[in-house]
């Protein structure tokens, strides 16, 4: 047990699947495990561990934003051993040939601050993805024949920003998506020496103004779960 999550030792696979929202935890755990048990509900924030296909897998929620991702992160690594780590979760186009359910793979995800940048001091660091994963990722991808793309994200800080120069110069340097995690997430795994990748779907477009309505939603998250686990455990 550590002071946010409330499993037991044992209780927490190596490789864990951390979307932000725990409800979606709840729900790609009852979708896709097996031999499923709830391991955590402290302050709501919902984990679960089962199977995959024989393969020991938690699902946990990380709650929203960089600060929150980080606690979950820390303590998932540092006390319960988990080696493997992916964000599944919603991100916001910004790119013209990104569209709706298209489905993001993060080489790299760029920040303005991230709560690790005090640790690092004056130093840029710049956050990647374990590549093992990532190949794995694209590779999955390819075999569903999902629409995807291999680029940059950006992890805000902000969820209503008001920094219109800022997306467009995002825009400008290639980054795919807006989303508020990876890049702490890939900063922390980098800390303590564990793998981690991003897999996001694409909910809405920040040039087009489009979302996903809440009922086409579950089909497209559907197809990210199913990469992010392949990717875990390539055959």
């Amino acid at each position: 047990m550590s002071i946010h999550i409330g499993a037991s030792a044992g209780d927490i696979a190596e490789c864990v699947l951390m979307p932000g929202d725990p409800l979606r935890a709840k729900w790609a755990a009852e979708t896709f495990l097996s031999e499923l048990r709830q391991v955590n509900a402290t302050r709501g924030m919902l984990g679960f561990t089962g199977t995959w296909q024989g393969h020991p897998v938690t699902i946990q929620g990380s709650g929203m934003g960089m600060p929150s991702l980080s606690i979950y992160a820390n303590e998932l690594i540092r006390d319960f051993g988990a080696k493997r780590l992916i964000r599944i979760g919603s991100c916001g186009a910004m790119q013209a040939h990104v569209a709706l359910n298209d489905v993001i793979i993060a080489m790299t995800a760029s920040s303005t601050t991230t709560p690790s940048s005090t640790m690092l001091r004056e130093v840029n660091f710049a956050p990647s993805a374990d590549f093992t994963l990532l190949r794995a990722a694209v590779d999955a991808a390819g075999a569903k024949g999902t629409k995807t793309h291999v680029g940059s994200l950006y992890s805000s800080d902000t969820f209503y920003d008001e920094r219109p120069d800022l997306t467009e110069q995002m825009t400008r340097h290639g980054i795919l998506a807006v989303e508020m995690e990876a890049a702490e997430l890939y900063t922390v795994a980098a800390r303590h020496g564990a793998a981690a990748l991003a897999v996001c779907t694409v909910s809405d477009h920040l040039q087009t103004g489009e979302a996903l309505p809440p009922e086409a939603r579950e089909k497209s998250f559907a197809d990210m779960v199913e990469i992010a686990l392949t990717a875990a455990f390539p055959r």
